[in-house]
């Protein structure tokens, strides 16, 4: 039977796929991949806004390219949330009781670009891999260096990339959500946030394709989340305190004392009897910043002293992991400091319900 070269958009696996086959399974990951009507496969032919397209077919950049102050690169993509690229997307059968998404977001050509977000990614790859026993082809990575269209980090592919990651989820499973790019706030317009505004993420195509919003990310990751389950969130971003929208925050002294805010106003933010747990850069009103302090090279303040807590010490709770990443980042601070910011960067953790953050042991 004449066949035709393509890759699993998830593991990257190269596959031979019969001709006219609409999907492919990957016998690796067993994610199935919608495939493109045969043709030349070559970046330059991928389509675009203005090509004539398949129904449920995305549009995406003819190759993906460098960010303008205006977004000028970027061809506009719509969401369809019944696009086979989405709904067709099955867990990998391999991943056993770990997944993990990794968004990291330079906006290369941008007046704001950072520098470590990609560095953060590739960071939180190898410590889940090889540190943590995550298996590779259940972490998908989105970067602006990724070659395949599908986990360059635009709007439509990070949703894809969320619901992929609950999706199928069952108990005693293990998901990770680790972001590494700008935040936003933007103000609440449906009354469920105390301080009038929601955190958003800010996807490489921001500027034409909009924000993705703190309510949109808790539906799509927290609320699916079944009894037995567990998602981490790290989050190295700006404004970040309630990022996942969980209904609690921990406020934490100095000296370890620690009480919840409840956040709950009018709707439900909590899961489907799972527990989801957020580690954010800062709090909602303050900003976070990429240092040369701990490596000489330019990370995030968030992950790195997360990575490095979690590698030195051992049986850690929740309290010391918090604590500990405080007193690295202040000693960055201190020193060679976070680039562009001179408020202080405060780790938070926020939950979807409360215990004891000093006897609770971080289990990922």
């Amino acid at each position: 039977m004449d066949s035709r070269r393509c890759k699993c958009q998830w593991c990257g696996m190269k596959i031979a796929a019969p001709n006219g086959a609409q999907t492919i399974t990957c016998p690796r990951c067993q994610s199935v991949t919608q495939l493109q009507p045969a043709r030349n496969y070559g970046f330059a032919n991928f389509p675009t806004a203005n090509n004539n397209m398949s129904p449920g077919f995305p549009a995406f950049p003819s190759r993906p390219g460098r960010m303008s102050p205006n977004a000028n690169n970027f061809q506009p993509q719509q969401f369809n949330p019944m696009s086979p690229q989405i709904n067709n997307i099955r867990p990998p059968a391999v991943h056993g009781r770990k997944r993990a998404v990794l968004c990291g977001i330079t906006y290369r050509g941008h007046p704001k670009s950072l520098k470590g977000s990609i560095n953060d990614v590739l960071s939180m790859r190898y410590f889940l891999v090889e540190k943590l026993g995550f298996p590779n082809a259940s972490v998908v990575v989105l970067t602006e260096d990724e070659k395949d269209p599908y986990k360059y980090p635009t709007k439509v592919n990070i949703r894809s990339a969320l619901r992929w990651l609950v999706q199928g989820c069952q108990p005693g499973d293990s998901l990770v959500f680790h972001y590494s790019g700008h935040g936003t706030r933007v103000r609440d317009h449906d009354g469920d946030e105390i301080d009038g505004h929601d955190e958003s993420l800010c996807p490489v195509d921001f500027e034409t394709e909009g924000r993705i919003l703190d309510d949109e990310i808790n539906n799509t990751i927290v609320r699916p989340l079944p009894r037995g389950a567990t998602l981490h969130g790290i989050i190295d971003t700006c404004f970040s305190g309630t990022f996942l929208d969980l209904p609690f925050l921990c406020r934490i002294n100095r000296a370890g004392y620690f009480t919840w805010e409840d956040h709950r106003i009018r709707s439900y933010k909590g899961t489907n009897g799972g527990i989801a747990i957020s580690i954010s850069a800062c709090d909602d009103h303050q900003n976070s910043g990429d240092t040369t302090a701990f490596t000489g090279f330019p990370t995030g303040a968030l992950t790195y002293s997360f990575i490095q807590t979690l590698e030195q010490e051992t049986k850690l709770t929740y309290g010391r992991l918090l604590m500990s990443m405080q007193k690295k980042i202040q000693e960055a601070q201190k020193g060679i400091g976070l680039n562009g910011e001179n408020e202080t960067q405060e780790p938070q953790l926020s939950s979807s319900e409360q215990f004891d953050i000093h006897s609770k042991m971080v289990a990922i």
